[in-house]
């Protein structure tokens, strides 16, 4: 087998030949994704706004102000295709609202954005979902007064039983619904939640109703699944099942981009990781290399972050 190996920085336009080299490897009966998108991102130099080799979503001079405030000031912003990406950053560096805006939640001031070549400016939130693109919330949104079953099938698309003309004819939707509960339940399965698939989802604690949410998105299929701090409020027995749940997403060719504050989680199942401080990105590379880059630590414990408090000279050296 051609070695493949390539030092940070080479060239993108080589990357066919060496995607094709591993692929005539006898030894891989199924896609590693993992083991290719470190391989993939072993091109990319670790600056903000680099450029990925095969990026599924990118966004570039999105701005959005609220009165004077510039809550998101991206330059540039790609997440490579069939890895787990993480968002990183302190309260207020402006991850969420960028997830409303890549997702429709909300529009930009300026900037243009593409998911898997498609032009997003102007697509409503539900079209966005239909095109392969989903998310999730910081704040889970079930409802609460349906079940937990009820919840899963609102997330399927191509429902033809909605319509009132025929809903009216059984035939024409018996089959497709069955198809849909059978998704859904193996979805529940997988998730921890089939014997509560008949509960009130308000009955389910904090760490439920996020998987329920995290199933329900996974219901249309999607390209892309984003997550807004999968693991807050969550209680730790739930967070190793959340962890496995994201990374087998990953494994089974979804790409998945998470805004999260949990580093041992990000340092553990990231394979790419984005900084945003005062909505601008300042950082980004893999993990370990992350941590230790100063304008991360600056953004998250300011320029002091590692003094001694109980030195007493250093608070004067500070004064």
């Amino acid at each position: 087998m051609p070695d493949t190996t390539v030092q940070t920085g080479t060239p993108f336009q080589d990357l066919p030949a060496a995607r094709a080299a591993r692929s005539e490897d006898p030894q891989s009966a199924a896609v590693d994704y993992s083991g290719t998108v470190a391989k993939d991102l072993a091109y990319v130099e670790h600056e903000p706004g680099v450029h990925k080799p095969d990026p599924i979503l990118v966004a570039d001079n999105v701005t959005r102000r609220f009165g004077g405030i510039a809550a998101v000031d991206v330059g540039h912003f790609e997440i490579e295709r069939h890895g787990i990406t993480a968002l990183i950053g302190p309260n207020g560096a402006g991850k969420t609202t960028f997830f409303n805006l890549m997702t429709g939640f909300d529009k930009p001031d300026t900037g243009t954005w593409q998911f898997d070549g498609n032009d997003l400016a102007s697509v409503s939130s539900e079209k966005v979902a239909r095109m392969g693109m989903v998310r999730t919330f910081q704040l889970t949104k079930v409802m609460n007064r349906l079940t937990v079953l009820d919840n899963m099938l609102i997330g399927a698309p191509d429902q033809p039983g909605e319509g009132m003309l025929r809903s009216l004819f059984p035939m024409l939707w018996k089959s497709r619904e069955k198809e849909i509960i059978t998704q859904a339940e193996s979805l529940l399965d997988r998730f921890l939640l089939l014997k509560k698939k008949d509960d009130y989802a308000g009955s389910l604690s904090g760490g439920q109703r996020k998987l329920l949410e995290m199933a329900r998105a996974l219901m249309s299929n999607p390209q892309l699944v984003m997550l807004d701090e999968p693991m807050a409020g969550v209680n730790p027995a739930l967070k190793q099942s959340l962890l496995d749940h994201i990374v087998a997403l990953r494994d089974e060719g979804t790409s998945v981009l998470f805004v999260e504050h949990d580093m041992n989680m990000v340092r553990h199942i990231a394979d790419w990781v984005t900084v945003m401080a005062e909505g601008k990105i300042v950082a980004e590379g893999p993990p370990r290399d992350v941590m230790n880059d100063p304008a991360v630590v600056d953004a998250y414990l300011g320029a002091h972050a590692n003094i001694d408090l109980g030195d007493d000279s250093v608070l004067q050296d500070v004064e």
